[in-house]
């Protein structure tokens, strides 16, 4: 509101001694270019850029342009926050401005920022384990570190990027330690798929008939409703299945869940949820039970005790799941009226911190829960390596 009365008071905090004069975009308002001529006027007004730094916030979806724009006129302090937390729509996300100035030219050649390429390899896992410690779903849109940045779904793109990844990809995911995804969907070519499957660690040859019936399949059970653009393991079972490489690990015999609405001793209403599901796996049948209450005695629903009962006992798989879980879990009604079919795409995770999407369908959305549940836990074995309990 008054530029005179601001720079006179930067210019006297610099003559303090302040080691660090800070231009703050508070409410997130200022664009690019005039981000840029304000620090540009401030250096020139005699506070040295090398004293100089710059703080956006996301108001306009310009922070991350605005602080660049700032380093461009000549500012050298960056402030942001990873993922872009903070007031309001945020602050200058510090997952996008790292690898910009690391990887992008003029800054990368200009600048030492400090982070070793080392270190710059493991921001997509320190992205995503923030989000954990947050209980927030990662967003997959995210520059260089969300699950889409680095996803070709059209099979134009695909098949290009199998040539030459500088076509559609602008730096090495690696570099900052994420990995290009060719998602399967009825849009995809045999070229596409032939490399998703070798991704899988299965070499497939060129024009094996296994590839048209599994591209034919996907098609089929996307009219249906099922979707694999974001549900690769399942996508990997089906493909499995169809080359004969599927292990069968145990045999759901039957399952039922339980809603109830009862009132607990503080004479309240309350719901409890329970599930049972009988397993086959070998010769051997086993049984559990689970309710869905949490610590605090709270329930968690109808899905989350059905989850519980099925990973609670599954025998000489059990270490293999034990640090398995469920990190999200989304519903989609495909059909509407009386005759909705429900999708659910669900997310899991590892100790490892792999973490992998499956897709059920049906009428019933326990029912397509159980599906996505079933195809979680049967990647997992696959992924680790875990035999199969033959049949005595």
């Amino acid at each position: 509101a008054n530029p005179d009365f601001a720079l006179a008071a930067a210019r006297a905090a610099y003559e303090a001694g302040a080691r660090w004069v800070v231009l703050c975009d508070t409410n997130g308002g200022t664009l690019p270019a005039e981000v840029g001529e304000i620090t540009a006027e401030v250096i020139a007004a005699g506070i040295p850029g090398t004293r100089l730094g710059i703080h956006t916030h996301d108001d306009t979806g310009n922070a991350v342009a605005a602080t660049l724009a700032a380093v461009d006129a000549g500012a050298r302090q960056v402030q942001g926050t990873l993922n872009g937390l903070g007031e309001r729509c945020g602050n200058a996300n510090l997952t996008t401005l790292i690898p910009t100035l690391m990887l992008k030219e003029p800054y990368a050649s200009r600048f030492e920022t400090g982070v070793s390429a080392e270190a710059l390899a493991g921001l997509t896992h320190a992205s995503r384990l923030l989000d954990d410690i947050l209980n927030r779903v990662p967003n997959k849109a995210a520059p260089y570190v969300g699950a889409s940045a680095f996803a070709h779904k059209a099979g134009l793109h695909a098949s290009a990027i199998l040539k030459d990844p500088t076509t559609y990809e602008h730096i090495d995911p690696a570099a900052v330690g994420n990995s290009r995804i060719i998602p399967m969907s009825n849009q995809a070519g045999q070229s596409n798929l032939r490399e998703r499957l070798r991704e899988m660690g299965i070499e497939v040859e060129k024009g094996d008939p296994a590839l048209a019936r599994i591209l034919s399949r996907v098609k089929e059970r996307e009219d249906q409703g099922y979707s694999y653009d974001t549900a690769q393991a399942s996508f990997e079972l089906l493909a499995r299945e169809e080359l004969g490489l599927l292990p069968r690990f145990f045999e759901v015999k039957r399952y039922r869940v339980t809603v109830e609405r009862r009132k607990n001793k503080y004479n309240r209403m309350v719901t409890l949820s329970e599930a049972v599901v009988v397993v086959k796996i070998g010769s051997e049948k086993m049984l559990s039970v689970s309710e869905s209450l949490d610590e605090t005695g709270s329930d968690r629903g109808p899905v989350n005790a059905l989850a519980k009962a099925l990973a609670k006992d599954l025998g000489p798989y059990q270490a293999a799941i034990d640090d398995m879980r469920l990190v999200d879990f989304k519903v989609r009604i495909t059909q509407g009226g009386t005759e909705a079919v429900t999708r659910v795409i669900i997310d899991s995770e590892d100790g490892q911190g792999r973490r992998w999407s499956t897709v059920g369908l049906s009428a019933n959305i326990v029912d397509a829960s159980f599906e996505a549940l079933l195809d979680a836990i049967t990647w997992k074995l696959i992924r680790d390596g875990v035999p199969p309990v033959a049949v005595a």
